[in-house]
């Protein structure tokens, strides 16, 4: 009699365990899931890319500095174009605006009749 019952008792806690196991399988196989996950990495991706450019920026620095050193130019401690420690990544070039230069005539008007 206590054999079957914990016999029963184990295969039923076995079925539970194995039912949980699989839907939580498919439930990281639903396009939502898959989405998500795929969000994450790219970010982690990104994180791991912007930290390798300021450890080639600091490198590059640092190589500079010996590079002056050797050659006996000595850089300005009050220069404000490089900083000592770099800490960031300069942020995003801007464009200069193309000023309207009155020197040179814009003749904005179309004729369709010169095509021909």
């Amino acid at each position: 009699m206590f054999r079957r019952a914990f016999w029963f008792t184990a295969g039923a806690a076995a079925g539970v365990w194995a039912t949980t196991k699989v839907n939580r399988q498919l439930k990281k196989l639903t396009p939502e899931s898959l989405a998500a996950q795929a969000a994450d990495k790219a970010v982690e991706a990104g994180h791991r890319l912007k930290d390798f450019a300021l450890d080639v920026k600091a490198g590059m620095s640092q190589r500079e500095d010996e590079l002056n050193d050797a050659l006996g130019l000595g850089r300005d401690a009050a220069d404000p174009v490089r900083p000592d420690n770099v800490t960031a990544l300069p942020g995003p070039r801007r464009l200069r605006a193309i000023q309207n230069d009155k020197t040179t005539p814009l003749n904005l008007s179309y004729n369709r009749n010169e095509d021909h």
